[in-house]
């Protein structure tokens, strides 16, 4: 275990080295073009982008490269996009297709130029560098920017010099562009993508190497628009969390009724995702201000969530398969279960530390990013089927056992507690994922706070229905084992129950002519009440 921390806190310490300060370096890449960010800007954001040491192999100065940036108003998938999937858009004129307003800039290697091209209507403000961008507070500035958009300054005036340099016979080219959302017509959501045009020709492999760093700021916000408030937010989720684990274990404290060890791995497991919440946050106030990790924090995050994430689906495990409530002990197809829910949630939960901290031009960020869906769809999958094992036992049960009505009661609760899985599965993954296609590029955060509303809602009626309490069906155990049966007895589980079985409960039916001790004690008084009056 102890090695194992180790290694988690080694690989963090690799991601957690870039964050919103983008910095992606691609080795023999052969893909025909690569998303390299996606990005919220309000007015007064700036997009700097610098190309270093772009590498092509095989060497052909004629072939074409570049970069196109589209704007949208969500997150869905680009339109632009899909709809020239069968060759390089950089060779299309330009159009306001679905929405999208698109920017190419054209890598001319045989004349060291970056062409840039746009559509005649489109207002953009594109700089050789961050230096040179104007300070937008200023009414000058803003005046000129208003002449600007007034002449409509065409992009074709904007060509910017590509440095190439030739070392052992290779040649390197480097260059860089700006651009400032100057005016509110220009906020939205951006797509950086870049174009290896040549692999879009059959029989054609040209693989490229370059590093590419990207600073996306919202005025001095490194935060997209969408993200903005989740600072805020998990911090406010956090203290919800913590507090209602505090009252959970008042209740438990305060409580008169048998309580389990179920109940305080409950309280374990929301203090858990407040701390992790907490901590969140606090990656988050760092991010905004800084635009890199500060890698304590996010350590302290991954950590927290890492075993939150595992204790949760335990939980959830435990109680589908009635363990303290209807039974002390596992079967081996549960034991079994355990032994691949836990490895395969751990998984997921490094493959999402993963998926999230590598940049999104990267093959591993893909590659991650699916196995993470996989695996969390598997871990999903098994955390039902002790709940429907449980459901079919109570049936099974039902139809044999003189309890049928508090079996019914127990069976319709564990369709309740199913139910309630499913929805909460549905909803933070489905829901939220269409969610976040759906609103506005700057109402992104949310889908998140829906995700943890969600789980709050789904924690407190967990909590409700397994509260401690003497009149929850679900204590009310029925197990045709005697010695099982006066074990959880003794533990406080049939507390203010009483058992009612045909095989105990059988009276035997006096016989007409038997008398019993009541009536013989009746019939000597009456004998010496009429010996007194004669």
């Amino acid at each position: 275990m102890r090695k194992f921390y180790q290694l988690l806190l080694l690989l963090l310490h690799g991601l957690l080295s870039s964050a919103r300060i983008h910095r992606l370096t691609l080795n023999n890449d052969i893909r025909k073009y690569i998303a390299l960010s996606t990005f919220g800007f309000y007015q007064g954001g700036i997009l700097d982008v610098q190309l270093q040491s772009l590498r092509i192999t095989p060497e052909n100065d004629t072939a074409l490269f570049g970069f196109s940036l589209d704007r949208t108003v969500n997150d869905a998938m680009n339109p632009y996009l899909n709809n020239h999937q069968e060759h390089c858009i950089l060779k299309d004129p330009i159009t306001k297709e679905n929405g999208a307003e698109v920017l190419y800039f054209i890598l001319d290697l045989k004349q060291k130029k970056l062409h840039v091209k746009c559509d005649k209507d489109a207002i953009v403000h594109i700089y050789k560098n961050r230096e040179e961008v104007p300070n937008l507070m200023s009414k000058s500035v803003k005046q000129q920017q208003r002449r600007k958009r007034q002449a409509k300054f065409p992009c074709d005036a904007y060509n910017f010099d590509i440095a190439a340099k030739t070392v052992d016979g290779v040649t390197y080219y480097s260059t860089n562009f700006t651009i400032s959302m100057a005016s509110i017509e220009e906020e939205g959501l951006y797509n950086l993508y870049f174009y290896n045009c040549p692999n879009y020709d059959p029989g054609q492999e040209v693989s490229v190497d370059f590093t590419i760093q990207i600073i996306e700021t919202n005025l001095s916000n490194y935060l997209s628009a969408g993200e903005m408030p989740l600072p805020a937010l998990y911090c406010m989720m956090s203290i919800l969390f913590f507090l209602s684990g505090a009252f959970w274990v008042f209740l438990l404290r305060q409580s008169k009724h048998p309580v389990f060890k179920i109940h305080y791995m409950m309280a374990v497991l929301v203090f858990l995702k407040a701390i992790s919440l907490a901590f969140h946050g606090v990656n988050y106030h760092f991010i905004e201000h800084l635009g890199v990790h500060l890698a304590t924090w996010a350590v302290l995050f991954y950590v927290a969530h890492l075993l939150k994430g595992a204790l949760l689906f335990v939980v959830l495990v435990l109680i589908g398969t009635g363990w303290t409530f209807i039974k002390h002990v596992l079967a081996p197809k549960e034991k079994r279960l355990f032994m691949a829910v836990i490895p395969l949630q751990v998984l997921a939960n490094v493959a999402a530390i993963i998926w999230e901290e590598s940049e999104e031009g990267t093959l591993e960020h893909i590659a991650w990013e699916r196995t993470f869906i996989l695996v969390d769809l598997l871990c999903c999958g098994c955390i039902l089927f002790p709940v429907v094992w449980s459901i079919r036992h109570l049936q099974e049960v039902s139809l044999t056992d003189d309890k049928a009505a508090i079996n019914l009661k127990k069976l319709k609760m564990f369709r309740h507690f199913y139910v309630m899985i499913v929805c909460y599965i549905y909803t933070t993954r489905m829901i939220v994922y269409l969610l976040k296609l759906a609103v506005p590029f700057q109402y992104e955060w949310l889908d998140e706070m829906f995700r943890e509303m969600a789980t709050y809602v789904f924690f407190v009626l967990t909590a409700y229905k397994f509260r401690p309490t003497s009149q929850n069906p679900y204590f009310a155990v029925n197990d045709e084992d005697d010695d099982l049966d006066h074990a959880i007895t003794e533990s406080g589980a049939l507390e203010g129950l009483s058992r009612v079985n045909s095989r105990k409960a059988k009276v035997p039916l006096l016989n007409m002519t038997e008398v019993t001790e009541e009536e013989k004690d009746a019939l000597l008084n009456q004998t010496e009440s009429s010996h007194e009056y004669d």
